[in-house]
């Protein structure tokens, strides 16, 4: 009896640990699957995924998890024996022949499952295609396939709900021809639901529209049509969704996908609602108004908890939204996404949905939404789109003060930046100039007017108030930045171009200001190697700056501008300072194609013909004359005829 209990505590002792262990692993298991759900999201969302999936080499080690979870009761009776000695005094095994052991019998197991031995076969076969490391030549790689395609037809339904075997299907659709895509495409009927919420069904059906027909896609979206709005709230589904709606999507499809989230009717039947935007339905009736609006809520507040916001098909139904809903359902609108406003800059949906609810937003709710974006300032003024929505905080927030100090720190920060790229620039040249034509296409104007409309409700400044009051804010910023920085600056086109909207804005009138500018833009000028006046807008700049003007497209002349640094005292700075009376340098500037144009301003900018600098261009006269013969210097050959009158 005390034997008995003695050996049963040492056998509790010997289970203890390997429980321990168990639990370990399962716990490992966990963690793995949450971190691959979360690198999905990335995958799924750009087209090169499919490529990664077959990269990726992960199948052993979710084998090793299948062994893990299975072999409990196993590994007990194992690690117990282990602990005691055999009584007819054998060795103990070894951890090695332990785990040979289990991997024998989870094989077993693996081959009594339904189509186990065709599947373990058709794996065999995979392991050859996928190998990277030399490549494997095409007529070998076209032979395995064919035999993959011979053993797995029979099974496929059996193959794709598995981890590894369904990255033997994706391998066998990227490496088959068309008509065998179309078999496979075919032989999934009816499976379309399960494999958009399977965590690795998923990637086949990805892997299916990336290399479909359009046939192919026709058929996937057709079967997963009525069942959107309910992927959209399964974590894996909604992936499906999105990549189907931003990258495999014709436009017509795009809008059909979009009215299945107005209701039951739509999801039902595809042609309801065709050829009618969503403001031409609601007028119908109240009631359809209501419910169409109340389902698109729904299914918007579900996925924005579930944390899909910054999904493109989100934004399109959010702008469906948008248009149709009243006061009261923009304040709950807005407080659903005040704190999210960040993951809608990305798209041009989600721009527009940015765009006219900041426009309809009461000043606390605007608030909210510039602290909300505070973290993301530079990111917003570089992308294509937020800069969009960084202009209508501009056009809308009465609050200029807080606006410019939430802008403010980033901007000073990485200005350098900003002006010299082609998006970020945009909100501080509206600053400058207002919505300029040289700067926004038509289309652009046309949404910014349509947000300076909605914002009339709730805003209560002029327009042209916010504007000055936001420039008069942002202008130190300017003046010094460029003054540091100038050399840097005017390497780019785009530099050179916001320094002279700078220097030729007449709101700004501090005029020490500009002169230090000019200052540091001439100095920089001077010391140039002559790469620097090989770019044309700094050629532009200069003889804009000489004119002391700009000129007017419509009424095609040359409007000159009340300030006082510009125009002949800037030609003056200019001559004095970079060229200085020195007969060469004048010589190599009007033997420059570029730089003779700067001469030929000089020229007309200087009344007095007693001014140093027609003495100075009197003497290098037979430069000008040889200049002239060079058919590519057209600024030479002007400057002749100026100094032959």
């Amino acid at each position: 009896m005390g034997s008995s209990q003695k050996t049963n505590k040492r056998s509790i002792a010997a289970d203890a640990p390997a429980n321990k262990k168990a639990k370990g692993s399962k716990g490992e298991v966990i963690k793995r699957d949450v971190s691959s759900e979360s690198e999905s999201s990335s995958e799924d969302s750009d087209s090169s995924s499919e490529d990664e999936l077959d990269l990726s080499s992960s199948e052993d080690e979710l084998d090793n998890q299948e062994e893990e979870t299975e072999q409990p009761s196993n590994t007990d009776a194992t690690e117990s024996d282990t602990e005691t000695a055999d009584a007819d005094g054998k060795k103990k095994e070894t951890s090695k022949e332990q785990h040979a052991e289990q991997k024998r019998v989870l094989q077993e197991r693996k081959l009594q499952r339904r189509s186990g031995t065709e599947i373990q076969h058709i794996k065999s076969l995979w392991e050859r295609v996928r190998v990277k490391n030399p490549p494997v030549p095409k007529e070998i790689r076209d032979k395995l396939c064919d035999e993959i395609w011979k053993h797995s037809k029979d099974v496929l339904k059996d193959l794709v709900m598995k981890h590894d075997a369904s990255r033997v299907v994706q391998t066998l659709v990227k490496f088959s021809s068309k008509e065998r895509r179309n078999a496979i495409v075919e032989s999934l009927k009816s499976n379309y639901y399960e494999l958009a919420t399977s965590s690795y069904g998923k990637y086949l059906l990805v892997k299916l529209l990336h290399y479909g027909s359009k046939e192919s896609k026709e058929l996937i979206l057709g079967e997963l049509h009525g069942k959107l709005r309910k992927l959209m709230r399964h974590k894996e589904g909604a992936y499906v969704v999105e990549d189907l709606f931003t990258l495999y999507s014709t436009a017509a499809q795009k809008k059909q996908m979009i009215r299945e989230f107005w209701g039951s009717e739509y999801a039902v039947f595809k042609d309801s609602g065709k050829g009618q935007t969503i403001v031409e339905v609601c007028a119908e009736s109240a009631d359809k108004r209501q419910v169409i609006s109340r389902n698109l809520f729904g299914t918007i507040k579900a996925s924005v908890e579930k944390g899909s916001t910054g999904f493109q098909i989100l934004h399109a139904a959010m702008r469906e939204y948008v248009q149709i809903i009243n006061a009261d359902e923009t304040r709950e609108f807005i407080d659903l996404l005040h704190e999210q406003f960040a993951e809608l800059i990305h798209t041009p949906e989600g721009c527009d949905v940015a765009c006219t609810l900041i426009a309809k937003a009461t000043a606390k709710e605007r608030r909210l939404i510039v602290r909300s974006l505070k973290e993301h300032i530079i990111k917003l003024l570089k992308n294509e789109h937020g800069n969009i929505v960084a202009i209508t905080l501009f056009l809308t927030v009465d609050d200029t003060v807080s606006l410019a100090k939430s802008f403010g720190n980033d901007v000073n920060e990485q200005f350098i930046g900003i002006v010299i790229d082609k998006y970020s620039r945009r909100p501080f040249l509206y600053l400058l100039n207002g919505l300029d034509p040289r700067y926004f296409s038509p289309s652009i104007i046309k949404d910014l007017n349509r947000y300076i409309e909605l914002s009339k409700e709730t805003s209560k400044k002029s327009l042209e108030l916010r504007r000055t009051e936001l420039l008069e804010k942002f202008s130190p910023v300017f003046y010094k930045n460029i003054t540091e920085n100038s050399s840097v600056i005017l390497q780019e086109n785009v530099g050179s171009q916001f320094i002279s909207e700078v220097l030729m804005n007449t709101d700004l009138k501090d005029e020490e200001k500009r002169a230090e500018m000019i200052d540091a833009i001439l100095e920089v000028i001077k010391s140039d190697d002559g790469a620097l006046m090989e770019k044309p807008f700094t050629v532009r700049l200069l003889r804009s700056l000489i004119q002391g003007g700009k000129w007017d497209n419509t009424e095609k002349k040359l409007v000159k501008l009340e300030i006082p640094a510009l125009g002949e005292s800037f030609s003056t700075k200019f001559y004095e300072t970079v060229i200085g009376g020195d007969s060469e340098k004048l010589a190599q500037w009007i033997e420059n194609s570029n730089t003779s144009f700067i001469i030929v301003a000089l020229y007309e900018s200087f009344g007095d013909k007693k001014n140093k600098f027609f003495k100075d261009l009197k003497a290098v006269k037979k430069t000008v004359k040889e200049s002239a013969k060079d058919t590519e210097n057209k600024g030479a050959q002007l400057l002749l005829k100026l100094t032959a009158k």
